[in-house]
C-alpha cells in the first residue's frame, strides 16, 4: 500500500542489516530513480544531478573497491571492524546507488552566470541533496532499507575508472539498498521549539 508523502518522510530511517533480496524487480529501482533525476529541481534547471545503479556483482565491486583502499590506510585493527561493516551493512544488500555532480554543466551555469558563480556550487550541493533525499525515501516506500555513506573522495578515481565514467561527474554519495534485516534503533529527536521559529 502506498504512503502518503508525510507517512513515507516519518518511516524513512538508515538501516545497517541488509539481505540481497528484493521486495519488487528491478526495474521498479529504475523507475524511481527516473522519476528522481527528471523531477527533483535544481537551480536555473540546470539538472546537475546524475546517477548510477550497481546491481549484482557489479554492487559487490564497489564495496570490494572501498575495503581495497581502506586497507591500504586504516590499521590492521581498525580495518577488520571496518571490512566487517561493509560486508555486513553495505556490500550485504541488493545494489548501490551512486550520486553525481556533473562539475562540467556547474561550471558552464557559473560562466554564463558570472553574478551568482559561487553560488552554483552550494546549489549543486542542495540539488544532490534533494535527489538523495527522494530516492531514499521512494526506496523506503518499495519496501526497502537504504542509508548513506561517504567514501568519496578516497574510491573517486577507482569508481570512474572501473566504469567508465566522465571525469566531470563528482562522487558525492553512496546509498546501499537492500530488505532490512533488523529494526533500526528508535532515533532520538531535538526539541523542536529549538529548532523551528514561528512568527505572526
Amino acid at each position: 500500500m502506498k504512503r502518503t508523502f508525510e507517512e513515507a518522510l516519518i518511516n524513512r530511517r538508515s538501516y545497517y542489516n541488509l539481505s540481497s533480496d528484493s521486495p519488487v524487480a528491478d526495474y521498479e529501482v529504475v523507475h524511481v530513480l527516473h522519476n528522481a533525476v527528471k523531477h527533483v529541481p535544481s537551480a536555473f534547471n540546470s539538472q546537475t544531478t546524475r546517477i548510477v545503479l550497481l546491481q549484482g556483482e557489479e554492487h559487490r565491486k564497489l564495496w570490494n573497491i572501498v575495503k581495497e583502499t581502506l586497507k591500504k590506510i586504516l590499521p590492521e585493527d581498525v580495518y577488520l571492524n571496518t571490512s566487517q561493516k561493509v560486508d555486513h551493512s553495505f556490500a550485504s544488500g541488493h545494489g548501490t546507488i551512486l550520486f553525481f555532480e556533473d562539475t562540467e554543466v556547474v561550471e558552464k551555469f557559473m560562466a554564463t552566470y558570472p553574478l551568482y558563480a559561487e553560488n552554483f556550487k552550494i546549489w549543486s550541493q542542495q540539488t544532490s541533496g534533494m535527489h538523495q533525499f527522494v530516492v531514499w525515501t521512494m526506496l523506503e516506500d518499495l519496501g526497502f532499507g537504504a542509508s548513506l555513506q561517504h567514501y568519496n573522495p578516497l574510491i573517486d578515481e577507482e569508481v570512474q575508472y572501473e566504469w567508465h565514467l566522465p571525469k566531470t561527474w563528482k562522487l558525492m554519495a553512496q546509498m546501499p539498498f537492500g530488505m532490512p534485516t533488523s529494526t533500526p534503533d528508535d532515533k532520538k529527536y531535538k526539541p523542536l521549539e529549538d529548532r523551528v521559529k514561528v512568527f505572526g
